[in-house]
């Protein structure tokens, strides 16, 4: 009997290493990694509300917000009308504004434009791709780029004013 508790033993070890392995290694080569501060922002390509393409990488160069939100979500709401005003704010500046709807109808989307009256690009994320890619959890999450391409910052929750002008004035100021 103390033969075969050996080879349980080493079997029952040669296991828990083998999944330390596995799991170490997903860790640290996983391909879809959630984007941090200072890593380079995943590119994407969606269309807008208005059939526009709008493209990532084309923006390099600009300071990016890039808003994750969905109708359902009340901090989502709250929030667009600054997001909205500092966007009128810096239209003619370097800087670009998408939101980024969570995979809602177009219809379901452009009635919440109109009742906002949100004027900035909303590219239409319809199989949340582009959320998974991100790692996005919470609503609404936003991601700040800069215009090395670079992720600057990342605000998990609602926004005010004061916070988006504070975050791409330090952005754009370097």
């Amino acid at each position: 009997m103390g033969k075969n508790k050996r080879w349980v033993q080493i079997a029952i070890f040669s296991v828990v290493v083998l999944i330390g392995a596995l799991t170490l290694f997903n860790n640290l080569y996983a391909k879809d990694k959630k984007p941090t501060e200072g890593a380079k922002a995943p590119d994407f390509t969606l269309t807008a509300l208005d059939g526009t393409q709008h493209n990532l990488s084309d923006y390099k160069g600009k300071t990016v917000m890039v808003n994750f939100w969905g109708t359902f979500c009340p901090p989502c709401k709250d929030e667009m009308p600054a997001i909205q005003h500092q966007y009128e704010k810096r239209d003619q500046q370097n800087v670009v504004f998408l939101g980024l709807n969570l995979g809602e109808s177009s219809i379901t989307v452009k009635n919440f434009i109109d009742q906002y009256k949100v004027s900035f690009p909303i590219l239409l994320d319809d199989n949340e791709e582009i959320r998974k890619r991100y790692g996005v959890m919470q609503y609404p999450t936003t991601f700040f780029i800069a215009p090395s391409g670079k992720i600057a910052k990342i605000h998990i929750g609602e926004m005010d004013e004061a916070l988006i002008e504070k975050t791409i004035a330090s952005i754009s100021s370097k």
